[in-house]
């Protein structure tokens, strides 16, 4: 269904092959914000000529033990997969890597890069800038984006890797969209409105509200950061730029391992680490003390039985954008 909307409007098959498992797969391990529900917005970036269906990423250059990788301002996921593989030959190859992405589209959820990367036997960081949606601490006009960065670290063979990713806001954007198909409304302390007062209706966002950044001035400080880094390095400017064109600007490290201390010898310690968090004593309310990345592995596994629930309206507007493309669901 996802391949064959995205091929409608555009996208070769195998491009949109690599889109529909990004779009699943973040359903999957239950990050609904950034799985189906992103495809009409993805199929209106295109009619907008954010997105050209069409174009494919490039290697633009490498040096030594860094790599820029040109996203064409086609899809962001092929362009973030390319940068992965190349980040991940070059920390092979020196030790570190450290790859950004030009001309880069939404690439979706960043668990999916440094999972891949941890895999393979090395430690993975991303982070990238987006359009300002988030208030600076103490602010009440939207000035960063939600400016996310994930980690991922292996644990040898036959274990998951730990990941972590966030965004640099107490939530995700994409949360509210969930959370406005819903028809329910967010928790206190996310988002104010124009007006600069809290507010837990989500439309209240979308009519020119913010999002707050996460643990006040610690959360504005790394969004600051990851706008001058990500951002920065990869040329697509900071959020609030006059050059800023929309899509992610993003960079990816990864480092080898092995060049530092035996790979099995760093397993042992991560999984020493992971039984002393797993048999803490818990607190009320907490049947289990959870590893970063337990909760969407264990998503992942339930969900390929049960299948991914989307609310009503969601697949309203899939369905809406499917009959528009003469696709049939």
């Amino acid at each position: 269904m996802t391949q064959a909307i995205l091929a409608a409007a555009g996208t070769p098959p195998d491009l949109a092959q690599i889109v529909a498992e990004a779009l699943v797969e973040a359903n999957l391990v239950g990050h609904d914000s950034h799985g189906l529900l992103r495809l009409p917005q993805y199929i209106d970036a295109v009619r907008k000529g954010q997105v050209k269906p069409a174009a494919r990423a490039s290697l633009l250059s490498t040096q030594q033990a860094t790599a820029r990788v040109d996203g064409a301002r086609g899809w962001g996921q092929p362009a973030a997969r390319l940068a992965a593989q190349t980040v991940m030959g070059l920390a092979q190859d020196y030790g570190v890597g450290v790859v950004t992405i030009e001309h880069c589209n939404h690439i979706g959820r960043l668990g999916e890069y440094v999972e891949g990367i941890a895999r393979a036997g090395l430690v993975g960081l991303i982070m990238c800038n987006v359009g300002a949606a988030v208030a600076p601490f103490g602010g009440r006009r939207p000035r960063m984006g939600t400016n996310p960065m994930a980690w991922g670290i292996p644990r040898g063979a036959g274990q998951d890797p730990l990941v972590v990713d966030f965004a640099t806001s107490v939530v995700a954007e994409g949360k509210l969209r969930l959370a406005r198909d819903k028809g329910q409304q967010v928790a206190p302390g996310l988002i104010i409105d124009r007006d600069g007062q809290p507010s837990i209706e989500p439309a209240d966002f979308y009519d020119g509200g913010a999002l707050l950044p996460f643990g006040a001035h610690k959360g504005y400080g790394l969004s600051v950061m990851i706008e001058l880094v990500a951002g920065g390095l990869s040329g697509l400017g900071p959020s609030m730029s006059a050059k800023f064109q929309g899509g992610n600007g993003t960079i990816l490290m990864a480092l080898d391992i092995a060049r530092f201390v035996p790979l099995e010898e760093f397993a042992v310690q991560a999984n020493e680490q992971c039984e002393s968090l797993k048999s803490t004593p818990t607190i009320e309310g907490f049947s289990e003390v959870l590893l970063p990345g337990e909760p969407e592995m264990r998503s992942r596994r339930q969900r390929r039985v049960d299948g991914i629930p989307l609310p009503d309206k969601t697949w309203q507007s899939i369905q809406k954008v499917a009959d528009e493309l003469q696709v049939t669901l």
